[in-house]
């Protein structure tokens, strides 16, 4: 069966891109930034019901509040993830996750920053028997779990596909085809949507298309993160009455007055195959954004490790600098007109708070060699235009 997903992987030749790739990555350095601005906030309810109203006490090391646990958490995954597709306020957090138009493990990453906000109710009735550190522990092991599912090179596992959610199962979650749209919202087992009527298996001959219905593409993280609750907002805003208005905020998103909740099937479009988005840059400019973007993840670990000791004030500025790298980095791969002054501001800007002391938790050693590093970016950028000017890259 190895061999077998590999030959199919092979003649499938599916891409791995380094603008999408460092897009969803870059989603992923920014939900870990909201987690240490928020650190932990959004754990504090169920941790409080626990304490104050559990009905049971269950033994830490029973093999049956494990169980029990993994069973719970799995179980009210399925309900956040159906609930993320079906409330429109809250699939305007989730399909950041659906944004790419490739799938791969990359894609894993590719969350929201409001992400734990959206589903933490969902876990609550769990409070009142599961203790707080098995249900973290078997929160973080369903997200490690669904990582690997991410993939199109496993292409069938054969009998565990009853039982389990898998990378075929998965593919055609993420799909924007008409027979792939709310299906298959399981975590680790695939038996809730077997259960509750929203499995449907990959159609063979049949090309899966990602990305969103309504493909939004941009390699700017930062504004695939809002753009699509403007889009609620201006839904809530074109309704008349209050109950169409709550019912385009807290209904599916294909919904419509007088239609059912997830809208009528009839009124869905028909997405077939279609070119995916992508920016022709010099290598030159696609080595340079690989070096920064490494920068900022090196920085973003620099930030994981210390931040507990430092102001929130200070995170915050930290957290700054990483959306605005990451928002530079996506217009440039975008070729935007304005990219290349924001990327000389960006530079000078942090090569100048690195040179006022303004890093002093960082080690010496690493603030000397950022502070050339990004004094050197600027004047490449000042100068990039005689430089390359045979790159024609404008």
């Amino acid at each position: 069966m190895a061999l077998e997903n590999l030959l199919l992987y092979l003649e499938g030749r599916p891409t791995v891109r380094l603008n999408d790739s460092i897009t969803s990555l870059s989603h992923g350095l920014i939900q870990h930034c909201g987690k240490l601005i928020f650190r932990g906030a959004e754990s504090a309810a169920y941790i409080f019901i626990y304490q104050k109203f559990r009905l049971v006490d269950l033994a830490w090391d029973n093999a049956v509040t494990w169980y029990l646990a993994a069973l719970g958490v799995d179980f009210c995954y399925y309900w956040v993830h159906r609930a993320s597709h079906e409330v429109h306020v809250l699939w305007a957090q989730h399909q950041v996750h659906h944004s790419s138009e490739d799938y791969n493990v990359a894609v894993g990453l590719r969350q929201s920053i409001l992400q734990g906000w959206c589903g933490f109710i969902f876990y609550l009735p769990l409070a009142f028997f599961i203790p707080p550190a098995h249900f973290l522990t078997h929160q973080q092991f369903s997200l490690l779990f669904q990582f690997w599912l991410h993939t199109e090179a496993v292409r069938h596992l054969g009998p565990l596909e009853w039982i389990f959610n898998t990378p075929r199962h998965h593919r055609v979650h993420h799909g924007a085809n008409l027979y792939c749209l709310d299906k298959n919202y399981g975590g680790v087992l695939i038996i809730w949507d077997r259960l509750f009527g929203t499995f449907a298996p990959e159609k063979e001959g049949e090309e899966i298309v990602y990305g969103l219905v309504f493909n939004q593409p941009s390699f700017n993280p930062v504004w695939l993160q809002y753009f699509y609750s403007a889009h609620v907002v201006h839904k809530w805003q074109t309704m008349e009455g209050w109950k169409n208005k709550l019912s385009a905020v807290f209904k599916g998103p294909s919904w419509a007055p007088g239609a059912p909740w997830t809208g009528r099937e009839e009124d869905k479009i028909k997405v077939g195959p279609r070119p995916k988005y992508d920016v022709s840059i010099p290598t030159w400019c696609n080595v340079y954004l690989l070096i920064h973007f490494v920068v900022v993840v090196l920085l973003f670990q620099e930030l994981y490790v210390r931040h507990l000791g430092m102001s929130q004030i200070l995170v915050i500025v930290f957290v700054g600098y990483i959306f605005v790298s990451l928002t530079t980095i996506g217009l440039l791969f975008e070729n935007k007109s304005q990219a290349r002054a924001f990327e000389l501001f960006r530079c000078i800007m942090f090569a100048t708070l690195l040179q006022r002391g303004h890093a002093s938790m960082l080690p010496q050693y690493m603030v000397q060699a950022l502070q050339a590093f990004f004094a050197i970016s600027a004047f490449f950028w000042a100068f990039q235009k005689m430089i390359f000017s045979k790159a024609k890259y404008a």
